[in-house]
């Protein structure tokens, strides 16, 4: 028996809770796609589903929110912020609760981050932290999250001490509720700091650990990622041929993941294990093509400046010195516009190995001396 509409011109009660369980089915699939890293077609079906949520705040919610992440990952940053605008206004209603509310702010600490709005991202994850802790719910995924991506805030700002506290911090909460995934990513960055403090055995068996939870979630990209690290730490714990391999399987599952930016970043570590094991050449080509692939990728710059900056030193290998100092130009522009002490003094270290090539070892000398002093904590 079909039931009766209550009010002309409305379907029937059954069939709009049908309508209803449809699309939050298709966007449950679009939400998968997301979490699958599978972002161009996560953004076609989701923008394809906003005509039939925007007039239910829950499933609105979910649908910018979810298109915000891919925008941000294909690097629409400036949408990215659009979208999370909207989602703070419908999550502001009564209908929603602190957790909520701290899932946004997360979200958008995150966009901050990756315009380079690092007291910004930093001021928006503690206070996702704070809110979520005083929700009546309080969600241990998005603690976690947000701790994992405080941690990356530290980590550009050298602050090691809390970038490996929030990166511990992380990995407690997402071991404690067993999620996987977000296990896989706090052991990611405990790795990069790790690598950052130099103590590379820990680094490689944070990186591992990652590396094992990523392949059996079948997350090519994430995957693609560590062995990207994974390259740089045995390069630095003395076997380069593990490296290579590494670089070599990274380069193959970005390519795979259709990720020009990771794409990059792999083959740029692999320019630098060639520039550093006399193949100036070779790292040449390769540094030139990730500088290529990251073209116009604000939320890449710090991956740009370190491919110009291997261009530029190969150049110089090579005898160029001419074009040398026309890639350190370009590598100034993008460590000025990255904001990046670190960045900025490798840079000043590249352009002193220049001029004292040159025969200009006092001016070399001042060069290696602001890289120096850029870098030091006590100032008086």
């Amino acid at each position: 028996m079909t039931a009766v509409a209550p009010f002309l011109g409305l379907p029937p009660v059954t069939t709009l809770t049908l309508v209803r369980d449809d699309v939050a089915d298709a966007l449950a699939e679009a939400e998968a796609l997301v979490a699958a890293n599978r972002h161009d077609e996560a953004v076609a079906q989701l923008e394809e589903l906003w005509l039939n949520v925007r007039s239910d705040p829950t499933l609105a919610l979910r649908q910018r929110v979810a298109l915000a992440w891919s925008e941000m990952v294909r690097g629409n940053l400036e949408h990215a912020c659009g979208l999370l605008e909207q989602a703070d206004g419908i999550v502001r209603s009564s209908r929603f609760d602190a957790a909520d509310r701290a899932d946004v702010l997360f979200r958008r600490g995150c966009v901050a981050f990756q315009l380079g709005n690092v007291a910004a991202a930093i001021t928006k994850l503690t206070r996702a932290i704070e809110m979520n802790a005083q929700s009546p719910l309080p969600r241990p995924l998005v603690a976690a999250s947000a701790h994992e991506w405080r941690s990356r805030c530290y980590q550009f700002r050298r602050d090691w001490d809390a970038a490996s506290s929030d990166a511990e911090r992380a990995l407690e909460i997402s071991s404690r509720i067993a999620d996987e995934p977000a296990q896989a990513r706090a052991l990611f960055q405990a790795s990069l700091v790790a690598e950052r403090r130099r103590d590379w055995l820990v680094a490689r068996m944070r990186a591992e650990q990652a590396l094992e939870l990523f392949r059996k979630q079948d997350n090519t990209l994430a995957v693609a990622r560590i062995l990207n690290n994974l390259g740089g730490i045995n390069f630095l714990l003395g076997d380069t041929k593990a490296a290579e391999d590494h670089l070599l399987a990274a380069i193959e599952a970005a390519d795979a993941a259709g990720s020009e930016p990771d794409l990059a970043q792999a083959v740029n570590s692999l320019a630098q294990v060639y520039l550093r094991t006399d193949r100036p050449a070779e790292a040449r080509v390769r540094a030139e093509r990730a500088a290529e692939l990251l073209a116009g990728r604000v939320d890449f710059l710090d991956e740009l400046v370190n491919a110009q900056l291997v261009v530029a030193r190969a150049l110089a290998a090579e005898g160029d010195t001419d074009g040398a100092a026309d890639w350190l130009d370009r590598a100034d522009i993008a460590a000025d516009a990255l904001d990046s002490t670190s960045h900025r003094a490798a840079a000043l270290v590249a352009r002193g190995d220049l001029v004292r090539s040159l025969g200009d070892a006092d001016a070399a000398a001042d060069y290696f001396r602001c890289a120096a002093e850029s870098l030091q904590d006590v100032n008086f």
